[in-house]
């Protein structure tokens, strides 16, 4: 790829694929069936939208915000805008109306495109507290009378009326040329779990050096699908699942939650899917939820394949072996793998470490996932697994255009032309995330190993110290813990406190299925979350599954709770990582009973 914009980029790939109505660029779901955009397609709109912005007063260098859900118009407004060089401000939808108005505030926006009425809403509920923001974009039809609020539609009418299609085209590519590598693509804020979020700024060249450095490094071609379904708003799904998919000219189908997910696999039938070790903890959790609910015959084979799988993925070989593999290949693995539509080449994994035992499963039944690892400020990728070369329990090597350094104290520190120009208006933040020599502190703790590959063993903020001075790094011992059948959630608590305990959410599907097996009665879900059997099987499973950890690391009491964490009670991050602070608050009461 020789584009040093992302516009550039955009024109590129346009011009490729052009007068292909067989070649879909981006496609969603409406009213039960695809809506599917053709290169040619996205490029009118693209251009419609970009000119009608213009007409309306939005300039070049100007702020705007963005609030949907994932659809096919996310993409359009966001190469129309970052085209002509408007800085786009994409946050996530299940935000409130107070965090979207500190947002656009901080960053002096001149308009907002929300999606719908509910995100609508919410903006006109602090519109009166955004002095600057003149102009509301709806991208559903029309939805106020109001003369500052247009949809996106009107957008795109007037620009129809007002200009020939060769004027837009015309002035999209002169703007599209005036943009440079070191501009400002797009501010990106933090999620805020403390204190007020920070706007990562963004250029071009920050995007366009991590798409470059992955698609010279991982095998992404115009033959892919992609099923997507993280917030585009998140720098992680915006850099493959809109950018890096389309400059290798892959087609993405967007899937509007994680709920379709399994449905969608098997219709769409993805070859290349990026996710959070969340979908894949799930997956495995629903096949030996449904293997034990089957008949003790096929638990058998089930478990017989497993352990084949095992010998072979350690290193065995021979001619018995390579036979019973066969046997298990056709016989469970293959029928797994159908269940994801039977095309996939690989998943990506990233925004938060996968379980080594999940990571094994997959790649026992034959789905490889490689793992990643970055933060919005590295836009986003600093390393990432070869798919030639996966090492379970790291996250491979740095991105070809990164250095990573590890301090003395154990951070992960990454230098490199992806790494972000600071946070917006926030110079002290912005010196204390980023050295004098360039190198961005990641906040993660984590070592390189012999091979080169980098290994994260946690986040520098999320290390626990106990009352009696022992660190204590609990995703490891979470990823422990939760291979438990029963548990579905689970935060490790001991920060200042003399040992540790844990909340649990457990799984409710196997917990019915184990009050089945048991023939244990129960009526609400509350009470079968309160049974002193569930505690004691629950507790059975952590000794067992904690006997290899250290003293100090080892939960003593523990607390089930029956409602999960969800981004819709904010106790979840959009990208499905549990925000400690606010939980710990939520069920301080219930925490204190442990100690």
């Amino acid at each position: 790829m020789t584009a040093q914009t992302i516009p550039e980029m955009f024109l590129e790939v346009c011009s490729r694929f052009a007068g292909n109505a067989a070649k879909v660029a981006y496609a969603s779901r409406a009213n039960g069936s695809w809506q599917e955009l053709t290169h040619d397609d996205l490029r009118d709109n693209v251009e419609l939208f970009a000119d009608g912005l213009l007409r309306y007063g939005i300039a070049p260098g100007e702020r705007v915000g963005l609030v949907s859900e994932n659809r096919t118009e996310w993409a359009v407004v966001d190469f129309a805008m970052t085209g002509i060089g408007i800085i786009d401000v994409p946050i996530f939808p299940t935000l409130t109306a107070h965090s979207m108005q500190y947002i656009f505030t901080n960053c002096d926006a001149t308009a907002v495109i929300v999606s719908n009425l509910t995100q609508l809403n919410k903006i006109l509920e602090v519109w009166d507290e955004m002095p600057t923001v003149r102009l509301i974009i709806t991208m559903n039809e029309h939805v106020s009378n109001h003369n500052r609020i247009v949809s996106m539609r009107d957008i795109m009418e007037r620009s129809r009326r007002e200009c020939t299609p060769q004027e837009r085209r015309t002035k999209y590519e002169t703007l599209a040329r005036r943009v440079r590598k070191d501009d400002l693509l797009t501010l990106i804020y933090t999620s805020g779990t403390t204190g007020n979020p920070k706007g990562v700024m963004l250029t071009h060249g920050n995007l366009i050096a991590n798409i470059t450095a992955a698609l010279q490094i991982v095998s992404v071609t115009d033959q892919d699908t992609f099923l997507s379904y993280l917030p585009m708003s998140h720098s992680y799904e915006r850099m493959t699942g809109i950018y890096l998919a389309y400059a290798a000219g892959s087609t993405v189908y967007i899937a509007e939650s994680i709920e379709l997910v399994a449905e969608l696999m098997k219709d769409v039938r993805p070859t290349i899917m990026t996710s959070v070790p969340r979908l894949f903890e799930r997956i495995r959790a629903r096949v030996l939820g449904a293997v034990e609910r089957d008949s003790k015959v096929k638990q058998s084979i089930f478990r017989w394949a497993m352990a084949v799988g095992k010998r072979w993925e350690s290193g065995e070989r021979g001619r018995l072996l390579s036979a019973q593999r066969a046997i298990a290949e056709s016989f469970v693995f293959s029928k797994i793998r159908a269940r994801t539509g039977g095309r996939l080449r690989f998943f990506v994994s990233g925004g938060a470490a996968l379980n080594v035992d999940v990571g094994h499963f997959f790649n026992i039944i034959g789905l490889k996932i490689i793992e990643g690892y970055g933060l919005t400020e590295s836009s986003p990728v600093i390393a990432v697994h070869r798919v030639e070369d996966i090492e379970i329990g790291t996250v491979g090597p740095p991105m070809p255009n990164v250095e990573v350094r590890i301090a003395i104290d154990g951070e992960i520190l990454a230098r490199g032309p992806s790494i972000m120009k600071g946070y917006w208006k926030d110079q002290a933040a912005t010196e204390q995330s980023i050295d004098v020599e360039g190198f961005l502190h990641t906040g993660d703790i984590g070592v390189i190993n012999e091979r080169g590959h980098l290994v994260i063993t946690d986040r520098k903020k999320h290390i626990l110290v106990s009352s009696g001075g022992k660190n204590i790094a609990p995703q490891p011992i979470e990823a422990v813990i939760l291979q438990s059948p029963l548990i579905d959630q689970l935060m490790l608590i001991g920060d200042g406190r003399e040992y540790c305990t844990a909340l649990i959410v457990p799984d409710i599907e196997a917990v019915k299925a184990w009050a089945k097996r048991n023939n244990i009665e129960h009526g609400t879900l509350e009470a079968l979350v309160a049974l002193q059997e569930l505690h004691s099987a629950i507790e059975k499973d952590i000794n067992r599954l904690q006997h290899d950890l250290a003293k100090y690391e080892r939960v003593r009491r523990f607390a089930v709770i029956a409602t999960p964490f969800t981004v819709e009670n904010g106790m979840l991050t959009p990208t499905l990582k549990i925000k400690r602070k606010v939980v710990l608050s939520a069920y301080a009461q219930l925490i204190d009973t442990l100690y």
